[in-house]
């Protein structure tokens, strides 16, 4: 299997549409040969991750929450804080979502490097510079 290397600049996109792009490489329905059952899916390199937009009210409105599986231990944090906090849960928890629920989303999940500034210099030799061009600008 040929797994290839996209990549992603979030600088100025919408979380929404930018996680269903990255979801799509992931699970490989790019591909001609996409079959369900099969994790035939690419690498996702996603860049300036702290720039990424949402439309509305959802910078104040839109909250992340997480349990600790004690009782009272569940605790929340909005978008605004979060952005400032790790703008990588952002984006993480976007792709997450829109991955299949299965057994073969932990294993896509492998294959997303978020990074918040440009991504490190030993993704060049590998990124595939036709993905580039056609990113769905």
């Amino acid at each position: 299997m040929n797994r290839k290397y996209h990549l992603f600049n979030a600088q100025g996109k919408i979380l929404g549409r930018l996680a269903v792009e990255i979801a799509e490489v992931l699970s490989g329905r790019n591909k001609v040969d996409f079959t369900p059952n099969v994790d035939g899916g690419g690498f996702a390199v996603i860049t300036n991750s702290d720039e990424v937009k949402v439309t509305g009210n959802k910078t104040k409105g839109k909250i992340y929450y997480r349990f600790s599986g004690y009782p009272g231990g569940i605790t929340e944090i909005a978008f605004k804080d979060q952005i400032k906090k790790d703008s990588r849960k952002i984006i993480k928890s976007a792709v997450y979502g829109m991955l299949p629920k299965n057994k073969l989303r932990r294993c896509m999940l492998k294959r997303l490097f978020i990074y918040k500034k440009d991504a490190p210099g030993k993704y060049e030799s590998l990124i595939n510079t036709d993905s580039i061009a056609n990113n769905h600008e």
